[in-house]
């Protein structure tokens, strides 16, 4: 299928159809993979819809009408299919968390165009650049636990798989003409192998979590332990509605009311972001006031802060690592990433063959830069 073809999509919501699609699959060296998932909608959000590409037809699959999506799951698991994304990373994340499935030989189009250095990396943006097609952006918050979908939604849904086949072909020969597409590769296997070896159950609430509010460390012991009470009142509201926390009311709203600590109705109702709909848990929320006024006092958890040698170690790796990704001219973290860095920090290699212990460091980087981090290191020992 061609990038100015565009073939009516075939809509996926019966058992029938569904293995039909997954035994078309089966004979499919390359699928363009995208999903979308109703995070602003849902207390618990879930995967709603999962499109499909092949060089030939646009699939979108609906989990909701379908249930058992098992079938599926050789397809994502074989390395002989490679699956391309575009930020691939929440996807996998959905994917294993929802329906357990590990995806193997994964091609991230945003990586790769990063380890080029583009700077316009959405999705958006590549296909107006390569396609010249403007992407209507309407849908991105739409709910898609809904049903029935619209049109307009289908038709956009269905964009965030048509294009990635070509635009991965073009990315590949930059890749290529750069000589940077091992590297590339390397990082999608990377990250495959970091949330595929990783369990993804579903989130659990945390009430400790309060303290993760902007603010909520500036409070006196007592205010905290009435955020802590106006954090559980609002998870257990919006739990019973099904929607997001954030959908019941802000977490300034919740820092507000725990500075003032209201006693009354209209003492609630003129707190600082306190509006008409939210008005009608004002009793429920003098309830939560009043047992954190009751509860043991809070305080905030104390930082583990990481011992000097090892921040040290940290960040000379990090000045060498921005000077490097300056003259490549590419975000600081396509040399290395974060998470690497510290694991370099804190299991600093004396030899080069030491590198083979850092989880995250592949042999591309480690041909590459092997040499000057090992220098590096050896000069804070």
């Amino acid at each position: 299928m061609s990038s100015v073809e565009m073939k009516p999509w075939i809509w996926i919501d019966a058992a029938q159809t569904f293995r039909a699609l997954v035994d078309e699959l089966s004979a499919h060296t390359r699928l363009a993979v995208d999903t979308e998932s109703n995070s602003l909608h849902a207390y618990r959000e879930r995967v709603c819809l999962i499109q499909l590409s092949t060089t030939h037809q646009d699939y979108l699959i609906d989990p909701l009408a379908i249930g058992d999506l098992s079938p599926l799951e050789p397809i994502f698991a074989n390395p002989n299919i490679e699956k391309i994304f575009h930020a691939a990373e929440y996807d996998l994340i959905c994917l294993r968390r929802d329906f357990g499935w590990k995806v193997t030989r994964i091609f991230d189009t945003m990586i790769a165009a990063r380890t080029l250095g583009w700077t316009q990396l959405g999705l958006g943006s590549l296909l107006e650049t390569h396609f010249g097609l403007k992407a209507d952006k309407r849908h991105q918050r739409a709910n898609w636990g809904a049903r029935p979908l619209t049109p307009d939604q289908l038709a956009y849904a269905r964009l965030d798989t048509h294009y990635l086949l070509p635009l991965r072909d073009q990315l590949i020969e930059e890749l290529k003409s750069n000589n940077c597409h091992d590297e590339a590769q390397e990082e999608f296997d990377r990250l495959s192998r970091l949330i595929g070896n990783n369990h993804f159950a579903l989130p659990t609430f945390d009430p400790e979590n309060f303290w993760r509010i902007s603010g909520a460390r500036d409070l006196t012991s007592r205010q905290a332990a009435i955020l802590r009470e106006l954090f559980i009142y609002r998870d257990s509201a919006a739990r019973q509605m099904n929607r997001p926390p954030f959908k019941v009311m802000n977490d300034n709203v919740l820092l507000a009311l725990a500075q003032t600590e209201p006693k009354t109705l209209d003492e609630v109702k003129k707190t600082e972001g306190v509006t008409g709909s939210i008005q009608r848990y004002v009793k429920a929320l003098l309830e939560a006031v009043e047992r954190g006024r009751r509860s043991p006092l809070c305080h905030p958890p104390r930082n583990e802060r990481e011992p000097d040698e090892i921040v040290g170690r940290y960040e000379m790796l990090r000045k060498w690592r921005k000077k490097k990704a300056q003259t490549r001219g590419v975000e600081a973290d396509v040399i290395i990433p974060r998470d690497v860095m510290w694991s370099l920090a804190r299991r600093p290699p004396h030899t080069r063959d030491d590198l083979h212990l850092i989880n995250g460091l592949g042999p591309i980087r480690r041909e590459k830069y092997g040499e000057e981090i090992v220098a590096i290191l050896q000069q804070n020992q």
